[in-house]
């Protein structure tokens, strides 16, 4: 998938990313500091239904969402890391194993721990109001 847009658009985008990566279980979201990752995230979880309030879990690391869509969500902000063995200490492992959906900002910080077939989300800010997401199956 690749698709330019603008945030009138992101819940269009978000229907065809679920269709595209929900067979993935794992989804890493790369994209520079401010660029929506958190934003993209919680209109993905709209497009799920989920009624719990969707933010940033960058003090938490994890926070958990009920979907009648998707079951359990863990969206992950690993930011805070130091490295792989605070990601451990913190039983983020565990919720990788899990068999839940779980959607990963700033996954470089313990990318060792990211199975195989994760999914990739890659985004890039234009300018100000527009943004390009496109996927893949590996880190850029």
């Amino acid at each position: 998938m690749d698709a330019i847009f603008s945030l009138p658009q992101i819940g269009q985008v978000a229907a065809q990313l679920w269709k595209e990566g929900k067979s993935s279980r794992v989804w890493a979201f790369e994209a520079a500091m401010g660029s929506g990752k958190t934003t993209f995230i919680h209109a993905l979880c709209e497009y799920l239904q989920v009624k719990d309030t969707v933010s940033s879990p960058t003090f938490a690391l994890v926070n958990e969402y009920q979907s009648p869509v998707a079951g359990v969500i863990y969206h992950m902000d690993w930011y805070r890391l130091k490295d792989t063995e605070e990601a451990i200490d913190a039983g983020i492992d565990d919720q990788l194993r899990s068999g839940q959906y779980c959607f990963v900002e700033w996954p470089a910080k313990a990318a060792d721990l990211l199975p195989d077939n994760c999914f990739y989300v890659h985004i890039e800010t234009l300018d100000p109001q527009t943004r390009r997401l496109f996927t893949g199956m590996e880190e850029v």
